[in-house]
């Protein structure tokens, strides 16, 4: 299938790029009972993938595309594990970035889609690509964005892991890292085995982590103002970071955040064999919301 290579450059100046998988202008118009509430799904990867290597996000491409509605997947600046901008020159990549900084990630792409003539736009988020969704969307959502998918975003709270059977070794990654960041040496490596197994600089696990747990969804979610829908595979919530997610998801649910959870059975973390059982999911919600 052919797809557009894109590219946007966020307000402080840090160059994105993506791939605009459009609707064909053959395609005919969709019936009244095929519309949808979404004209274009900007979809956004998890920890350290991006957007050609996001296994999830390329199965569900052509599969939300067959529902008449085009597709961009895009990067974030934490894409990879580490990468640096030749508009900016500053470590990036996923061992280097705050979550408080996605705002200015999703603004551009909203702002592309918006001057490629997109008005219905519906964000969907994988893992840490869900929070950023969230996040961003839980203090301001554009008029041009009328829903959200996040799909399995993992639980960010210190409270919770700092209870868990692997509290001792939470706590001690915390400290180690919160004193490099006080001796001035923020931007050293971290291997961190919980809870999960990835690299990540002092300063971004005292972020992610911290006691004041900025990105934990349970607090987020219930602020996001546009139509919602969070998944969990029924096989990643034995993990610490899922475990009891969908139910304490379905407790925030009111008619005020037009809120629903669904958990796809089978499923891991990245859907593995289980694509079609959430695009379909996903198209049953969102008929829900149709003009």
């Amino acid at each position: 299938m052919l797809v557009d290579l894109v590219q946007v450059v966020t307000h402080d100046g840090i160059r994105l790029h993506g791939a605009l998988e459009p609707i064909g202008a053959d395609r005919p118009e969709p019936r009244a009972d095929e519309r949808t509430a979404v004209d274009v799904w900007l979809c956004l990867h998890g920890t350290g993938s991006n957007f050609y290597a996001a296994s999830t996000l390329a199965a569900l491409a052509p599969k939300l595309q067959a529902a008449g509605v085009s597709v961009v997947r895009a990067n974030t600046r934490g894409h990879d594990l580490l990468a640096t901008g030749p508009s900016s020159g500053r470590l990036q990549g996923a061992a280097f970035e705050r979550i408080d900084e996605a705002p200015l990630d999703l603004a551009a792409w909203v702002q592309f889609l918006v001057e490629r003539g997109f008005s219905r736009i519906g964000i969907l988020g994988h893992s840490l690509g869900a929070i950023k969704a969230i996040y961003t969307l839980a203090a301001d959502a554009p008029a041009s964005v009328t829903a959200l998918v996040a799909v399995s975003p993992p639980r960010l709270s210190y409270s919770y892991f700092c209870q868990t059977p692997r509290a001792k070794r939470f706590r001690e990654t915390f400290e180690t890292a919160s004193q490099l960041v006080a001796s001035g040496r923020e931007d050293e490596l971290l291997e961190i085995d919980f809870p999960l197994r990835y690299f990540v600089s002092a300063r971004g696990f005292v972020d992610r982590y911290g006691p004041a747990e900025r990105y934990n969804v349970l607090k987020l979610l219930d602020r996001v103002n546009v139509p919602t829908l969070v998944t969990y595979g029924s096989e990643e919530v034995n993990d610490l970071a899922f475990r009891g997610m969908p139910d304490e998801v379905a407790a925030l649910r009111s008619e005020q955040n037009q809120l629903q959870v669904a958990v796809i059975a089978g499923a891991d973390h990245i859907y593995t064999a289980c694509h079609d059982a959430l695009a379909g999911r996903i198209s049953a919600w969102l008929k829900r919301w149709a003009p």
